[in-house]
């Protein structure tokens, strides 16, 4: 009997997230970049904000990549105090508004990618930044694209959710689940009509407009920030500015996770921070998530027949809502029957990231630890 009410309760939530009507499951929010309009582009009133830390092994191919957005564009690389010849990297590229600045020490209160962006928006004289992380490789006729964006649409802030590395077992078991779980954390839909309760962005590919940025204090206004995507995104709307974010094919991310270990950093970093370090939001959250992906497979083995029945619709609705995000990576639709895997995984990690808060770590990144205040 146990396992049918807890089997019916996974199959209702799992009916509710099929059928919300922002239907935040679907991947319907795409940027389609054309290279025809980056040789139609005039970009000189757009400067590339690259914070990089220890970026040897992409920046190269980040620049080219920039080299190719169309005439005009300006861009300042952040060198954030690294150690493996980022800067020489940076002033080898072949283009022709560059300048390579080297970050200041680290102050109190910061972030290191925000502290780096702070530092370079006060050089900045166009009317839009781009930010875009040191390992984005973006197609050509991206920039534009984003441009055209902002300008018809009339949005003071657009980005792209890049397409995360999807080569070894571990990326294609969990990569495409992180894009899936921040969609629904964060559904873009109800971000991109202006919900009061959603604010929705993703931080390594985002174009914004100089007086905005202004507007709401520079990165000042977000500088201690874990999530600083959607922290952005939230200070822009707050300061009456519109916002878009999107998935797209055109903005690849270069950085590699060849083992679990890599994933486990990436999403421990800012798990606990999405419960704003609440102990009853952890709990919630694992007896959702245990409801959702746990009931099913147990009910499976352990319950009666109706149980069983019912495990199976549920698991059902479990793999539909996760065969538009496979699908659009190019992904086996076989991953999706190990969401109960998947979810268990996630649900770690979280807790991961809930006990290195207790220890009095914040968050860790890119060499270095935060603190609790």
């Amino acid at each position: 009997m146990i396992f049918t009410i807890l089997v019916l309760i996974s199959l209702i939530v799992w009916l509710g997230l099929l059928a919300q009507p922002w239907l935040p499951w679907l991947l319907r929010e795409r940027f389609v970049a054309d290279e025809a309009d980056a040789a139609a582009a005039d970009l000189s009133d757009v400067t590339v904000l690259i914070p990089a830390r220890d970026e040897a092994d992409s920046l190269a191919q980040t620049l080219t990549a920039l080299a190719r957005q169309g005439p005009g564009l300006s861009v300042i690389v952040i060198d954030d105090n690294s150690s493996d010849g980022t800067a020489e990297i940076a002033r080898a590229a072949a283009l022709e508004r560059l300048s390579v600045i080297q970050g200041r020490p680290l102050p109190e209160g910061w972030t290191g990618k925000l502290w780096a962006l702070e530092q370079a928006r006060t050089r900045v004289t166009t009317t839009r930044v781009l930010l875009l992380d040191a390992d984005i490789r973006i197609a050509p006729g991206t920039i534009a694209g984003l441009k055209t964006k902002a300008i018809v649409d009339d949005r003071q802030m657009v980005s792209l959710m890049a397409q995360l590395r999807m080569i070894s077992l571990a990326e294609r078991l969990l990569i495409p689940a992180f894009i899936y779980f921040f969609k629904l954390l964060y559904p873009f839909a109800l971000s991109n009509t202006g919900s009061p309760y959603v604010a929705a962005a993703a931080g390594g590919c985002v174009l914004i407009d100089r007086a905005m940025l202004d507007r709401i204090g520079g990165f000042g206004a977000l500088a201690d920030a874990v999530i600083d995507d959607c922290t952005l995104a939230r200070c822009v709307r707050r300061a009456g500015g519109r916002t878009w974010v999107g998935v797209t094919h055109a903005a690849v991310s270069l950085r590699g996770y060849d083992d679990f270990d890599g994933i486990h950093a990436m999403v421990a970093r800012s798990a606990y921070s999405q419960l704003r370090y609440s102990p009853w939001l952890l709990a919630g959250c694992t007896v959702v998530m245990a409801l959702m992906f746990w009931a099913p497979p147990l009910a499976l083995l352990f319950g009666d027949p109706l149980a069983r029945g019912l495990a199976l619709a549920a698991w059902g609705g479990m793999v539909v809502s996760y065969m538009p995000t496979l699908t659009y990576y190019g992904l086996s639709r076989l991953w999706a029957l190990a969401l109960p895997l998947i979810g268990t995984i996630y649900l770690a990690m979280t807790w991961s990231s809930a006990l290195r808060y207790w220890r009095g770590v914040r968050t860790a990144w890119r060499g270095r630890a935060y603190r609790r205040s």
